[in-house]
């Protein structure tokens, strides 16, 4: 399904969350996992799907946590510390003093969770991660490993953002989640603003290359990766491509409310696109796409698996939640100049580590 946003244009207003991404590089800079993650030119995917190139923002190994979320938990963690303790080093002895007493606690469907449990691990603070009944054993483990206590609720996403407000106020913990709503906007606008660091590597390849995306395909749950891209997009690249943002058919929260212009829940059944299987939008995600989308689509479940699998022909091992992007650009009509980008934003559990002590160790000291 497409939805053709008319709404949409090159906005240049101010936003609910930053779009520079000074603050997250002068941190992450400092942390031993951190490289720019490859963004590949792949001629023989561009001639399958003829186009004259795609480039393929590859996040399967980012940071060793295997996904572009370990850009923005670790960082929202270290900045939350940072304006408690008033300074701008985060392993500073103030800042300690305030992780100590605190617990950060989210609801994920995965990938954000981990990426808050390591922050939290990093900067000596406690987490408590909510998980609903599909996420796997696996990955609740992976969660573990990394230093995140693991709760678990039996119903769905949604149950597990309430269950994660609920243990917030009960415990006088700080909510971190990655989707925002009235009246709670700062904790997920600074998720968003550690994305943007995928984006400025992007524009800086871009750059050197001489070369820019006629087209961007963005895939999204509850907006955050494909907000913050966007809004960079609009903010700080010199070309300025066609964006289009997918979802599951099974969950089209943003569709939904670009058509109606206001926020709008998604009903359909559990999507083997996990990590994107969001029945809600986060509202400054949206309200900042809905001007800064060019379109929005949808992919079925069956349509991400056969992405999954060009991906492998071409070395790339990802997930459906992965692959979406790809899917939608395969039944993308294109002109054969094209020149596209999607990202691979998620590796598989399987071929995925985790920061190790020594690189937390070697970024708290």
């Amino acid at each position: 399904m497409l939805f053709n946003n008319k709404a949409a244009r090159p906005a240049t207003s101010e936003r609910a969350f930053r779009v520079s991404p000074d603050r997250p590089k002068s941190l992450i800079q400092h942390c031993p996992a951190y490289v720019p993650t490859p963004l590949a030119d792949m001629p023989s995917l561009a001639l399958e799907l003829g186009a004259r190139r795609v480039w393929v923002k590859d996040e399967t190994a980012r940071m060793g946590l295997g996904s572009f979320k370990a850009l923005g938990g670790v960082f929202a963690v270290a900045r939350i510390l940072c304006d408690l303790a008033s300074t701008d080093d985060p392993c500073a002895p103030k800042a300690k003093t305030h992780a100590a007493g605190l617990t950060f606690i989210t609801a994920t469907a995965g990938n954000h969770g981990l990426s808050v449990a390591t922050g939290a691990r990093i900067f000596g603070a406690q987490s408590v991660i909510v998980l609903d009944a599909s996420v796997s054993e696996d990955f609740a483990d992976r969660i573990r490993a990394a230093g995140g206590t693991v709760e678990r609720v039996a119903g769905s996403y949604e149950d597990a953002v309430v269950r994660a407000q609920e243990l917030a106020e009960g415990k006088g913990g700080i909510l971190l989640a990655d989707g925002s709503w009235e009246g709670y906007i700062g904790p997920p606008a600074l998720v968003m603003e550690g994305y943007t660091v995928l984006a400025d590597e992007c524009r800086a390849r871009f750059a050197e290359l001489g070369d820019w995306p006629t087209h961007v395909l963005l895939q999204a749950g509850v907006g955050g990766l494909a907000g913050a891209v966007a809004a960079h997009i609009r903010m700080y690249w010199s070309v300025q491509p066609h964006i289009t943002v997918v979802e599951p058919e099974a969950a089209d929260c943003l569709m939904r409310s670009a058509r109606a212009e206001r926020l709008v829940h998604a009903e359909g059944p559990v999507s083997n696109m996990g990590r994107l299987d969001c029945k809600d939008a986060s509202l400054i995600a949206f309200d900042s796409l809905r001007f800064d989308a060019n379109a929005f689509v949808t992919v079925s479940d069956g349509d991400a698996e056969a992405a999954v699998a060009l991906f492998a022909r071409h070395g790339i091992r990802t997930t459906p939640s992965g692959a979406a992007g790809l899917a939608a650009l395969v039944a993308m009509p294109l002109p054969a100049d094209a020149t596209c980008m999607v990202v691979a934003s998620e590796g598989r559990a399987e071929d995925i580590g985790t920061l190790t002590s020594t690189q937390a160790e070697a970024v708290s000291t």
